[in-house]
């Protein structure tokens, strides 16, 4: 396998698992950043590895994703939580869609991951739930937890020590052709491979092939707790039966359809703003939480304080914490095609432009990006 110089432009999770699956392969990798820190969408999310959350088609990805995190994090100390997640069911019509989730895949290895839980066995489980109208839930052991920020920033510092990936932060990319990048400063480098992972940023390098691809911007709203008091643990991911609606792994499922006609009809503010409600927590013992989903023309860049209090109302039903003192609230932006995993397009020879992976970078990254260069370095037969 001959080594090339390859230059990877975005230090988001896209841009970083691609750097770690080149340097692998014993390939010379420059990363170049156009912030000090990464501070886009890779470090305003949940932080969750949601293998459930994928369709069949896509889940194999997930699940390579979620080796590659427990891989990086044995290596590099970064913090990785496998502690699964649970979808509550507070509705007659959720705990239905649980139930025929679980019974389509019981005869399938993912299937073996699964369990459905009474109302007592969850509860046992899981102190957080809120009991009032709780019916039972569908476990998943697949599910891992990271603290985006801390997982965002530490990964660069492993790849230059144990890799020698060359970062480039504070340094603006314009432009990319045949094999040469170009930066704001005016240095000009050649290349053997370009690889552009701007997140959404889908007007600085190859616009003209972007804007024929039907991506759309989508703005989330979230917040987080402060640390919960004496040391208190969430124990799982926890996701309500409005996330339902929203995963496409659920598609599968007729009895999906009452659901979606429930919310619209009693809630039709949460179809609105595209909200369902999950919590995560992280190594500080802070609880994450949201989230909305608001696209195209309709993003503002004020964030909308009717969001965070539909979200948390609705969090309040499912859920019951020690401490609901916010530390911390936040929008992010990411791009998104529809009914696709993500965007990998060659716009010229030796570029490729990696992006719209929407709400799922944490879960499908690393994965896509192995995938990637197995395929680009002939590996898979």
């Amino acid at each position: 396998m001959a080594t090339e110089k390859v230059a990877i432009v975005g230090a988001g999770i896209f841009g970083l698992a691609h750097a770690w699956s080149a340097a692998q392969r014993g390939h010379s990798v420059t990363v170049f950043e156009r912030t000090t820190v990464a501070s886009g969408a890779s470090i305003r999310n949940f932080g969750m590895v949601w293998p459930i959350g994928q369709p069949d088609h896509s889940r194999h990805l997930a699940i390579a994703s979620r080796q590659r995190w427990l891989e990086l994090a044995a290596e590099s100390g970064i913090w990785v939580n496998s502690y699964g997640s649970l979808h509550l069911a507070h509705h007659g019509d959720e705990w239905e869609v649980l139930q025929e989730f679980y019974h389509q895949a019981a005869c399938t290895e993912f299937g073996s991951h699964l369990n459905l839980l009474d109302r007592e066995k969850a509860l046992a489980r899981c102190s957080a739930i809120n009991p009032e109208g709780f019916i039972g839930a569908l476990s998943s052991d697949l599910e891992l937890c990271v603290n985006p920020t801390q997982a965002i920033r530490k990964i660069p510092k492993y790849l230059a020590e144990r890799w020698n990936v060359e970062f480039q932060f504070e340094s603006t990319v314009i432009e990319c052709h045949k094999g040469h990048v170009r930066t704001s400063s005016g240095k000009v480098r050649p290349f053997d491979r370009v690889i552009v992972c701007s997140g959404h940023d889908l007007e600085t390098l190859y616009p003209e092939v972007l804007q024929n691809i039907p991506m759309k911007k989508c703005k989330l709203q979230m917040m987080r707790t402060v640390a919960q008091p004496n040391s208190w643990k969430l124990t799982s991911h926890i996701a309500s039966g409005l996330t339902l609606r929203h995963y496409t792994s659920f598609r599968t499922c007729q009895s999906l359809q009452k659901v979606i006609d429930r919310v619209s009809h009693e809630s039709p503010e949460l179809d609105d703003f595209g909200i369902h409600v999950m919590a995560s927590q992280d190594d500080l013992g802070r609880v994450v939480l949201g989230d909305s989903h608001e696209y195209g023309s309709s993003i503002e860049p004020f964030d909308n304080e009717r969001i965070n209090a539909l979200i948390l109302a609705d969090l309040h039903k499912i859920i019951r914490l020690p401490e609901w003192k916010m530390e911390s609230q936040w929008h992010g932006i990411y791009a998104k095609i529809p009914d696709s995993i993500a965007v990998i397009t060659s716009p010229e020879p030796s570029v490729q432009v990696c992006t719209g992976l929407g709400g799922a970078g944490m879960t499908l990254a690393l994965g896509i990006a192995e995938n990637n260069w197995q395929i680009w370095n002939g590996e898979l037969h």
